[in-house]
């Protein structure tokens, strides 16, 4: 039972509802940077968003769906579709209990678990006490949320990707909706005004919910909620699952690392690389976890059915689609960080001295940002051949450069030796995955010449957008949002042109005559 939609469109499908939530989570986050800044209140709801977020990954959109979808594609393939949702039901049951029972832990002991994450912290106890406070808001999102993620993979497996991608929007508008509000409700809470953010974080899990409940509902493939036990095919993913958790874990502990290192560097810190790591996240999120979550159950059916010459197919295919995208977004994310910092985030409380802390932080993000983009693509062959302890390898290596790095060059460089270190244990990751899948034949090279031609588009883009930054800074006056549209609206058409004229398109990224008929 091989996915029904080419990788092509499943791709389509899920980057432009992705393109619409990340735009939204710009708006977000220009709200952020406008009523929190870059001081003490932004460090400390930071802080407190990273705790759900970091064990979200940990339980369930990451390790969870990476190990849940290629058994339950398996199942589906072989024992049909009510099997393959008893297998749904088990996983949720668990997902309930086990977070339930996290939950409750973690605020009890909140306020050692803040002093873990950010040490710093306790030189500064206004921030440690509404990180504590703020914490105790959020944690109640991590099993909201992982359930929806499971429900997500669940409607992936069914070639149903809009909802996963869309559920994000969800959350976004609730956002929004709470960082408006902080002027009116919360303007005399100081440290503690980000509380109407917190509540909206846990208000979005509530509607994500209903909506992928919905949406499962039309598809007949709601799991029912039944009392904890565990078959074979359960005892198989849960065996995948703790190696991938752990794997996920190695590059959640890099965002730790960063995390604890940047709480002991300036009041700032940790906002600068936030807000630069927000907009890295763009070109990863519409490409990197797109072409990742198109591809997972595509070659989790393919390795069910032995057809290794569609994995490589497809791997490669991918490869040659996040190319189009991101070696040109890398090349305009580090010629070009500050006016896009600017004109984004530079209102209300950030300034323009954060924007140039911030954008310093992106261009190093920019440097891995091809590597973070090979590793969500090329991870999801590794979980589809049932190979998670190989990802847990890599990522074990990548922590240890990542901490490695950090030290070294934290002294030297601040937070920018911090997002550097974890560029360049990106990179590695990407490098070895490549290496492997190579070695397992499992991955061509088919797609290096458009590679070559995508570059190429790229250095002469990049020739673009110096000469409109030079052109840009004789003026005047220009204002900064002004100046990110030139300089993003003149580099893109550039490079679009030029890669329209030499062949850099990748043969079926564009939309087919097939793929309108059906």
């Amino acid at each position: 039972m091989m996915a029904g939609l080419s990788l092509g469109r499943a791709f389509r499908q899920i980057g432009s509802l992705t393109a619409v939530s990340r735009i939204m989570g710009f708006v977000r986050d220009v709200a952020f940077a406008a009523f929190l800044g870059a001081g003490a209140a932004a460090d400390a709801f930071l802080v407190a968003l990273k705790l759900p977020n970091m064990f979200r990954r940990l339980s369930a959109e990451g390790a969870m769906t990476n190990a849940f979808l290629p058994n339950y594609a398996a199942i589906r393939e072989t024992h049909g579709q009510v099997a393959a949702l008893k297998l749904a039901a088990e996983a949720q049951i668990f997902l309930i209990l086990g977070l339930s029972v996290l939950v409750i832990i973690a605020e009890i002991f909140m306020a050692d678990l803040i002093l873990l994450l950010a040490p710093g912290f306790a030189n500064t106890p206004d921030r440690l006490a509404a990180a504590t406070d703020l914490a105790r808001i959020t944690m109640p999102y991590l099993p909201l949320i992982s359930i929806v993620a499971l429900w997500a993979a669940i409607a992936n497996a069914h070639d149903h990707f809009k909802a996963g991608a869309a559920a994000p929007i969800i959350a976004n508008i609730c956002f929004i909706a709470g960082a408006v509000s902080i002027p009116f409700v919360a303007r005399h809470l100081g440290v503690l005004r980000a509380i109407p953010i917190a509540v909206a974080l846990v208000i979005a899990g509530g509607a994500q919910l209903i909506f992928l409940y919905w949406t499962l509902s039309r598809l007949d493939a709601v799991p029912a909620l039944i009392w904890p036990r565990l078959s074979d095919s359960g005892r198989k993913m849960w065996r995948n699952f703790l190696p991938a958790a752990a794997g996920a874990g190695g590059m959640q502990l890099n965002l730790l690392i960063d995390l604890i290192l940047a709480s002991l560097l300036p009041v700032g810190a940790i906002s600068w690389l936030y807000y630069a790591d927000r907009v890295a996240q763009l070109p990863l999120g519409v490409i990197g976890i797109a072409l990742g979550t198109a591809l997972l159950p595509r070659l989790s059916a393919a390795e069910a059915a032995g057809q290794t010459a569609e994995v490589r197919n497809s791997l490669s295919e991918a490869l040659g689609f996040a190319g189009f995208f991101v070696i040109p977004a890398a090349t305009g994310l580090v010629l070009c960080g500050l006016p896009i910092i600017e004109g984004l985030f530079v209102y209300g409380a950030f300034t323009s001295s954060d924007a140039k802390m911030a954008a310093m932080a992106l261009a190093a993000y920019g440097c891995g940002l091809p590597g973070f983009v090979i590793v969500k693509i090329l991870q999801t062959a590794f979980y589809a051949t049932s190979q998670p302890g190989m990802v847990l390898k890599i990522s074990l290596i990548t922590v240890a450069i990542n901490v490695a790095g950090s030290l070294s060059l934290m002294p030297i460089l601040g937070h920018v030796g911090l997002a550097l270190a974890t560029a360049i244990s990106g990179t590695v990751a990407a490098a070895i995955m490549l290496y492997f899948l190579a070695r397992q034949h499992r991955l061509s090279a088919s797609f290096l010449p458009v590679c070559g031609k995508i570059m190429l588009a790229s250095a002469v883009m990049g020739a673009a957008i110096v000469s409109l930054q030079f052109g840009l800074d004789r003026l005047v006056f220009v204002p900064a949002a002004f100046g990110l549209t030139v300089i993003v609206g003149g580099g893109g058409a550039v490079y679009a042109v030029t890669a329209y004229v030499i062949g850099a398109i990748p043969p079926g990224l564009l939309r087919t005559r097939h793929d309108r008929n059906t």
